[in-house]
């Protein structure tokens, strides 16, 4: 079971919790505490000891994978904001497989975590939308608020569904599922982000017309 992070000399903290990342991606939050011993080559008393409980473990997990997909983001905006190519971060896809693995599982596990993780998530993609629109790499909305939410939900949603429809044979390779999902999902979804899907906006006027409270902001 491979973990997260490349880096040899990391301390034994961050090895169990890279560890646990990745088996609790490949095979969900009921992996036992053994497992992720056993992945990063201690004994499972040292993990309790770091961390006191597997809860407590997945807590530091859930911060983790959410500061790492962050910064995902952060460097994809940076990247295009610079004129860099789109596909030299798609050429890499697979480093980013735990921790899409680890959003499936938690979103399948529903429940007040999973909750709190998605709400961190929303909020965290306010944030880099913003960055976005200020880096110029995104166009301003009337409601940013709302409209990374919608962004947020949708992806997280096309993403669990179509585990749930056509689940990978291996559900640990989560590297080939990955690239699968995003080599069917990237073309699409790019084209609909830049060129859009409606020919006029006649829809988007009569919905500002007739709105009862219409969105803050200046019409583009």
């Amino acid at each position: 079971m491979r973990s997260s992070s490349a880096p040899d000399d990391l301390t034994t903290r961050a090895r169990i919790r890279d560890a646990a990342v990745a088996r609790f991606a490949a095979e969900g939050f009921g992996a036992p505490v053994r497992a992720v011993a056993a992945d990063a080559g201690v004994s499972p008393a040292l993990v309790i000891h770091h961390f006191g409980s597997k809860e407590r473990l997945r807590h530091e997990c859930d911060q983790h994978v959410l500061a790492l997909i962050r910064a995902a983001k952060n460097e994809n905006i940076g990247r295009a904001a610079e004129g860099k190519s789109f596909f030299e971060a798609f050429a890499t896809v697979e480093r980013h497989a735990p921790l899409v693995g680890y959003l499936l599982r938690s979103l399948q596990a529903g429940g007040t975590v999973a909750r709190s993780f998605v709400d961190q998530m929303l909020t965290d993609s306010e944030q880099y939308t913003a960055a976005a629109v200020e880096a110029g790499v995104a166009r301003p909305s009337r409601d940013e608020r709302a409209r990374a939410r919608y962004l947020t939900l949708s992806a997280l949603g096309a993403l669990l569904l179509s585990v749930t429809l056509d689940p990978p044979a291996d559900p640990a390779d989560l590297t080939a599922y990955v690239r699968r999902f995003f080599t069917e999902s990237y073309l699409p979804m790019i084209e609909l982000y830049t060129e859009g899907f409606l020919a006029d906006r006649r829809m988007l006027d009569d919905y500002l017309l007739y709105v009862s409270d219409p969105p803050r902001g200046e019409e583009s």
